[in-house]
């Protein structure tokens, strides 16, 4: 195995940042110091069979019972959090606990053993099935050696992706915690954390479920290392709309990893000798040299001939997906789009294509019943992206094969596509006319918003709770930033000046700033009060330092 770095080194250019040194003297000396540039053989790119594995699905997260219970404020042997907000009144009916630790695992049958990071041993993750109303706690135990081998940090904090939840179950990025180390904002170590999800939309309002959620590691300085190790999985909310249940509700595609199938979407970088590679300290990133599904490159999955339903998840550190469904003549087919970042649109849409920004989701029917068994279908990137700092926007012909669906016999379907979704609520003006302007650049050898680069003290924005703003967000430099707000979806204004697209029309948690753009979104923050993030979801942009810190204040009396 090929690692890179050695345990818990820390990013010496941001420690030199922000004492006020020099970024790019920092960057040169930690590179000759540490890291070397690749070499021919770890760019180089091992031949691998295409569709050799089935694709991966992630195991069903099943309730426990927690010892000792969870409360509003920290148990015994928990790391030293802030309180739970409103704990009482969304009290915990289901509670799960998650272990965090370092496993074997092949990324490709013709690949060697790696060792990764994953939760309960699984990559993806086990997927969450949670119900509207019903609050939980998820218990995160943190079983990552401390003496481990390569790149990453053995201190983690979870981030509940769109999740309506208080501060300290946010996943705030200097929140990380182990047995042996706690961050700069938490009291105390501790190996476990509990993670309460109210799992309510704000203000109790059912046109703001969501649905396609997603967990991920959301450690300072180490977000990109951690996820890309195998730190991820999906977290899926239902209600009396959207049920899961083919004969009730919107009657959709149910039966999750049956008929409703979660996909993690990623690149990575493998060596010639087939080791997995990792550059921690380059803010670029890096683009890898294969694609994977849930944790399989290129794998197969065997459909019937009926109705599915897929939620695409960008994964990926640095990478822009454009996805299609094509058949084996590279020939686009048609979809059914009905939403986007977990949230459902008004009416579903007709598309071929679906631009994908990292952490954007895209939730997907295909209806296998119109091809003839035996067909063979691809899900397909077009997207040409050769720099990790933004996508060239041209499309790949052929694409880049991600997942191959074999169809097999028509079978019994009783869901159905319906003509309208879920409501979607009024842009919640409320008389606001406070503007607020975000400028995504690249100062000094690092990534920075409004100059400045990120410091878990100092607040950047003190919005009020349930007072609607307007911010305006633009990058600079020739840069792709996906840029995602923490607790509460926003709507898109404007992109660019104009309207944005119908499948951007809905509640949006992340939106992708193209080079040259500016966009307009609404945000509004319901329910809870107290310290959230904002910021780009690039990782190694995050790790080098581009997010803010915005504190909720409470509401006028």
């Amino acid at each position: 195995m090929n690692l890179s770095l050695l345990t818990g080194t820390p990013n010496p250019a941001r420690r030199m940042l922000l004492k006020g040194g020099s970024a790019a003297g920092a960057l040169t000396l930690a590179h000759d110091a540490l890291m070397p540039r690749p070499s021919n053989a770890q760019t180089a790119t091992p031949h691998l069979d295409p569709f050799l594995d089935p694709l991966p699905i992630p195991p069903i997260a099943r309730p426990t019972v927690l010892s000792p219970p969870p409360g509003r404020l920290p148990v015994a042997g928990e790391a030293g959090r802030a309180e739970h907000q409103r704990f009482e009144e969304f009290y915990p009916e289901v509670q799960y606990e998650i272990h965090v630790k370092e496993t074997k695992y092949r990324y490709h049958s013709q690949l060697p053993e790696e060792t990764v990071w994953a939760y309960n041993g699984s990559i993806p993750g086990p997927t969450f099935i949670a119900r509207a109303g019903v609050p939980g706690v998820v218990r995160f135990r943190n079983a990552l050696p401390q003496t481990h081998v390569g790149y990453g940090s053995p201190e983690i904090s979870i981030h509940l992706h769109s999740g309506h939840v208080g501060p300290a179950s946010d996943g705030f990025a200097s929140d990380y915690y182990s047995a042996y180390k706690a961050g700069p904002t938490l009291s105390r170590p501790g190996a476990f954390l509990d993670y309460h999800y109210p799992n309510t939309p704000p203000n109790k309002d059912a046109r703001e479920v969501t649905g396609t959620l997603w967990y991920h590691d959301h450690r300072e300085d180490y977000t990109a290392a951690n996820v890309y190790r195998g730190l991820a999985g999906f977290y899926l909310g239902f209600d009396d709309l959207d049920t899961g249940d083919e004969t009730t509700g919107l009657k959709l595609p149910a039966g999750v990893g049956r008929y409703d199938i979660p996909l993690l979407l990623q690149d990575k970088r493998f060596d010639s000798g087939g080791n997995l590679f990792f550059d921690q300290l380059s803010p670029e990133g890096f683009l890898g040299n294969h694609f994977l599904v849930n944790g399989k490159v290129q794998p197969y999955f065997k459909v019937e001939g009926r109705k599915y339903r897929f939620r695409l998840l960008n994964g990926s550190m640095a990478r822009y997906f454009e996805m299609v469904l094509a058949d084996a003549g590279d020939r686009d087919q048609p979809f059914t789009f009905i939403g986007s970042d977990g949230n459902l649109l008004e009416r579903p849409l007709t598309l071929k294509k679906i631009l994908l920004g990292m952490a954007e989701r895209a939730d997907i029917i295909v209806d296998f019943s119109r091809f003839a068994p035996g067909t063979r279908l691809y899900l397909v990137n077009r997207m040409l992206q050769t720099d990790p700092r933004r996508p060239e926007l041209q499309q790949l012909r052929p694409g880049i094969r991600m997942l191959r669906f074999e169809v097999g016999e028509k079978t019994e379907d009783r869901s159905v596509i319906p003509a309208f979704l879920r409501p979607l609520s009024p842009a919640p003006f409320n008389g606001s006319t406070r503007r607020r302007s975000w400028v995504f650049e690249r100062t000094n050898g690092q990534w920075a918003i409004n100059g400045k680069f990120f410091d878990h003290d100092r607040i950047d924005a003190k919005p009020r709770q349930d007072v609607a703003e307007i911010w305006r967000l633009e990058t600079k430099g020739g840069w792709a930033h996906p840029i995602h707000v923490h607790l509460d979806d926003f709507r898109i204004l404007s992109y660019n000046g104009k309207p944005p697209p119908p499948e951007w029309a809905g509640r949006k948690d992340t939106i992708s700033l193209l080079p040259g753009v500016t966009a307009e979104i609404l945000v509004e923050f319901r329910d809870f009060n107290g310290r959230y993030m904002m910021h780009c979801h690039h990782h190694m942009h995050e790790d080098h330092a581009m997010m803010i810190r915005f504190d909720i204040q409470p509401p006028n009396p």
